[in-house]
């Protein structure tokens, strides 16, 4: 089935504004997909080694946002102390940022651009 002239241009007409340039846009989706990916790969790491759980009551630590259930209501869950949950965060943290320093590493051919690409993420993800 064919669009007409009359609903794309409508189409087009309905689509939100973005003001950022298309090299900014792609650099932010870039940024994006590649957190996805990062993300889905521990997720996978902790469901295999059967610490999933902790990984899904964690996941929004892991993206800069406050536990909805807090340390503490986390630990009384599982029945371990509130320190001991502040360490699984830690732990997923350090391996969220080694499999994202692995992730771009495949980008880049040297440890200085590593460096310089992981600067590059952190600032689009900022939005400067």
């Amino acid at each position: 089935m064919a669009l007409d002239a009359l609903d794309a241009e409508e189409r087009y007409r309905l689509e939100p504004i973005d003001s950022a340039s298309a090299d900014r846009l792609f650099d932010r989706r870039w940024a994006l997909t590649l957190l996805e990916r990062v993300l889905a790969r521990l997720e996978a790491e902790t469901t295999g080694t059967g610490v999933g759980e902790r990984f899904a009551a964690l996941r929004d630590v892991l993206l800069g946002e406050p536990s909805a259930e807090g340390y503490a209501a986390l630990a009384q869950r599982s029945g371990v102390s509130e320190s001991a949950v502040k360490s699984w965060a830690h732990r997923l943290r350090r391996r969220y940022r080694e499999l994202l320093c692995e992730e771009v590493a495949q980008t880049v051919s040297n440890q200085e651009e590593l460096e310089d690409e992981l600067r590059h993420l952190f600032r689009v993800l900022a939005g400067q």
